[in-house]
């Protein structure tokens, strides 16, 4: 991969290298870091890790953690490791499928998984074959759900980010094998439909599900043009590093 941009996450707190013209992560991997309730000393595992935006800004939050990452793709692998070395976090990546996980990595169990999975089913996919990988689904959202309970110790923690209208999809996979569920509708602004869904859910448990109320992004009615408009939530998370916690209480 010969041209990434140098970018800064966390108001400049980390410098990431990505591709200037594949996938490039953005908001959606902040709050996937910032909905992860992981703590000092515990094993998080995201899976399809990218260049590594979302490890990294979950390890830049939560110093001592063993941050694992799998990627599919060897060139955003690579990007991930030197974005880690780059900004002094301990994080393993490893290449590979989460559908055929590496021998190294079916041993193992996490206290969290972490991941932000495809979100297009179709379409004509993008040009570029990383950002198309990253993008348009080609392994099943069951399959990132099993992977990812699999991986999981009992009583661990799946954190996912997705579009609101896969919600059906992915409680469906979670049904019978993990519970306690908390959901937090992401919306653009004030009385929009929500986009995307954060989602937290513990394996093995039976408690309820609750769906709380919509995370708002902006705080304009309508889009402002050039100037920012984050709500003071928002902008606290994505670009201070807050925890989602005042939203999104533990179930463990």
């Amino acid at each position: 991969m010969n041209d990434p941009t140098c970018d800064g996450f966390l108001d400049g707190r980390l410098r990431i290298l990505q591709p200037k013209h594949g996938f490039r992560s953005g908001a959606d991997a902040v709050m996937l870091a910032a909905a992860c309730p992981a703590r000092m000393d515990q094993a998080v595992l995201e899976l399809g890790c990218g260049a590594g935006v979302a490890s990294l800004c979950l390890g830049w939050r939560v110093p001592g953690l063993r941050l694992v990452g799998l990627e599919r793709q060897p060139d955003y692998a690579d990007l991930a490791r030197q974005n880690a070395a780059g900004n002094g976090i301990a994080l393993e990546v490893l290449t590979g499928d989460l559908a055929r996980p590496p021998l190294g990595l079916r041993a193992r169990t996490f206290d969290h998984v972490i991941a932000n999975p495809p979100y297009f089913l179709g379409g004509t996919p993008a040009p570029d074959k990383g950002r198309a990988g990253a993008r348009r689904e080609d392994t099943p959202l069951s399959a990132w759900i099993d992977a990812g309970l699999r991986r999981l110790r009992p009583g661990g923690i799946l954190t996912l980010i997705q579009r609101a209208d896969r919600l059906d999809a992915i409680l469906a996979g979670l049904a019978g094998r993990a519970g306690a569920t908390v959901i937090l509708p992401v919306a653009g602004r004030a009385g929009q439909p929500a986009g995307r869904v954060i989602l937290r859910a513990q394996k093995g448990a039976r408690g309820p599900l609750r769906l709380l109320a919509p995370f708002v992004m902006h705080q304009a009615p309508a889009h402002p043009g050039d100037r920012e408009d984050l709500t003071p939530t928002a902008r606290a998370v994505l670009r201070d590093g807050s925890p989602l916690a005042s939203m999104l209480s533990n179930p463990a």
